[in-house]
């Protein structure tokens, strides 16, 4: 085993988004917000930055998110995608046990008290 961990960095679109998964997340993730759209020079330089990162594109399940994320497909193909359930539509409404179990399906630590509905 190497005990070189990746970075993990978590793209989402709002700060609504942002605060939620924080408040699920369990172990030191970079939480990155593109709000809403994202230009191309602006994710040129995301790219950069991301670049040897573990990166997770989390966004709503909506046209806008799904535009994000047909983005980030062709100029970031090395993204692991995360889906919410669709009834649930947005990151920020989506009850944090979804989430936490969204976030754990990725190996991603998350608040133990979150896999527990109720």
């Amino acid at each position: 085993m190497e005990n070189m961990q990746l970075e993990k960095v978590i793209i989402v679109e709002g700060t609504s988004d942002k605060k939620k998964v924080k408040s699920v997340v369990n172990e030191p993730v970079e939480i990155i917000c593109t709000n809403g759209t994202i230009s191309l020079s602006k994710l040129d330089e995301l790219i950069d930055e991301l670049f040897n990162k573990e990166v997770y594109i989390l966004v709503d399940a909506d046209e806008a998110g799904e535009k994000l994320r047909k983005q980030f497909k062709r100029e970031f193909p090395e993204a692991a995608h995360l889906y919410i359930d669709r009834a649930y539509r947005e990151v920020a409404t989506a009850p944090k046990h979804h989430l936490a179990t969204v976030l754990l399906s990725a190996n991603i630590d998350v608040n133990t008290e979150y896999l527990s509905k109720g």
